[in-house]
């Protein structure tokens, strides 16, 4: 997808353009306009609201309604775009705008320039909302359509200099094309993405930000004994990867580990699941690409933090050479696992890249999965379940809630723990029954991660692919969950003073 063009303006609203998009309110009077809307009601000679107000324009959130200017301006139409209503203390939030701004990109696909008020609330906000909320993935149509606006000027806040509004825009976009790098290597579909592809492609995009990469195949696996990886990979003609991918930033003072599930097709194996649905599995990888696109995120902005992410690849097929419900496996670090279900595999190729992940003793260590169907029927398709030790696991909730990406903290109740105990091995990859299924999981992580390491487990089975139409800036398809939050936690990182 070609990304539109954005740019700081200083220039008159009234001068041409091919649309200019204001933000409406659900003002506790009625229908009301932001303030930098001003110089487009005065052409109206004030009577914008009324016009509005006879189109049926109520200021809801994300509603678009369309003015003709009839000539009163240089620019032929007026997006008037709803914010909803303003939160309790008469303001308007970064996510209001984020979801205004998505909603006018795709209003303004096909047009060659437009000028956006929607920035003067929230520049960061409005620049993540357009590139988000503009996005598609054509890849693969032989017909493309018409692209998202070529140009956007975007109206600044009134506080501030431009030199500070272009490092916004600037760290903005760098974050909205991860968000969007991310959703594109989603929305790759499994034959062209697979173990081997996904590694290279993963490589391609660090070492354009010069960042230090490893790829080890099946036979460095073998050699070095990551028998979770290479059990659940073994079924399938493409064999399993683990790449490395590492960041160190100027005056680095922290170490973040960070893995990402990367499951580039998952039947289930062995025990396959269903038929129906089955196509969405392609977006088993979701972790994966979070986390890679975050580390290239991470070099382009230049944190101050020494980054390391393990990821695993694997895809998940029945065939003679698939492991078998009853299997054990050793995985790497030494602990025995039994495979009551094959289709439990995402905590395999986890645990072995934790484990591996905790050699390097971080301070902090993440990981992200589209893990368990139990977080879907837990918190639903929008909300990410958060687990890990208590102080980092309630860090990230709050970092993913205050970015828009929504998330919520979970326990990790020890009575479950014993439900994990296996006959044969160290433990088992499952329970024997479907009660607290997210949480079963996560304690199955915990017994990988060493002792002393601030840990914290994202499940975004739900939140990572989106199978319904557009809404605010979520497009769909692979939605780049948790990219924008794991960014929020690095700052957050590089900005606590070293201990």
């Amino acid at each position: 997808m070609t990304a539109p063009k954005l740019s700081i303006t200083d220039s008159d609203l009234t001068t041409a353009s091919d649309a200019i998009v204001v933000g409406t309110l659900q003002g506790p009077d009625g229908l009301a306009l932001i303030p930098a809307a001003a110089p487009v009601d005065t052409a109206f000679d004030g009577a914008l609201l009324e016009v509005l107000g006879a189109l049926g324009a109520t200021g809801k959130t994300e509603e678009v309604v369309t003015v003709p200017t009839m000539g009163r301006l240089e620019t032929p139409i007026v997006l008037a775009v709803g914010l909803g209503k303003p939160g309790a203390d008469g303001q308007v939030s970064e996510e209001q705008v984020r979801k205004a701004s998505g909603a006018a990109a795709r209003a303004l696909v096909g047009k060659k320039r437009a000028v956006t008020t929607l920035s003067s609330v929230h520049l960061a906000a409005a620049v993540e909302g357009t590139l988000l909320g503009g996005y598609t993935f054509k890849e693969y149509k032989s017909d493309k359509g018409e692209g998202p606006v070529a140009k956007l000027d975007l109206v600044p806040p009134a506080e501030g200099v431009k030199r500070a509004h272009n490092a916004t825009l600037k760290a903005a976009t760098a974050i909205a094309e991860a968000v969007t790098a991310t959703r594109d290597l989603i929305n790759t579909p499994p034959n062209d993405l697979y173990p081997a592809s996904f590694a290279e492609r993963a490589v391609a995009l660090a070492t354009a930000e010069g960042v230090d990469t490893e790829v080890l195949d099946e036979k460095a696996l073998r050699k070095q004994g990551f028998g979770g990886i290479l059990g659940v990979g073994g079924g399938s003609t493409r064999q399993p990867r683990l790449v490395r991918l590492s960041y160190k930033g100027p005056k680095a003072t922290k170490k973040v580990a960070l893995v990402g599930k990367g499951i580039t097709f998952d039947t289930g194996g062995i025990s396959i699941k269903p038929a129906g649905g089955m196509d969405e599995m392609t977006s088993d990888m979701s972790g994966a690409a979070a986390v890679v696109a975050t580390v290239v995120l991470a070099a382009k902005l230049k944190y101050p933090l020494d980054i390391t992410a393990w990821v695993p690849m694997a895809e998940n097929m029945p065939s003679g050479a698939a492991y078998r419900p009853g299997d054990v496996l050793k995985m790497y670090g030494g602990k025995t696992v039994e495979v009551l279900n094959t289709d439990a595999e995402g905590r395999l190729i986890l645990s072995d890249a934790i484990t591996r992940a905790c050699e390097d003793n971080p301070d902090y260590l993440v990981d992200v999965a589209t893990l368990t169907g139990a977080q879907v029927v837990a918190l639903g398709k929008r909300t990410s379940g958060v687990m890990g030790t208590d102080e980092l696991r309630d860090r990230v909730a709050e970092l993913g809630r205050a970015v828009g990406e929504q998330a919520w903290a979970m326990p990790l109740p020890e009575e479950l723990r014993g439900d994990l105990d296996s006959r044969l091995a160290d433990l088992a990859n499952v329970t024997g029954h479907r009660w607290g299924g997210m949480l079963s999981a996560g304690l199955f992580l915990k017994e990988f991660v060493a002792e002393g390491v601030q840990w914290a487990h994202i499940d975004i089975a739900g939140p990572a692919y989106h199978t319904g139409g557009a809404h605010g800036y979520t497009t769909k398809g692979g939605t780049g969950v948790p990219v924008r939050t794991l960014a929020a936690l690095l700052a957050d990182i590089a900005a606590q003073p070293a201990e």
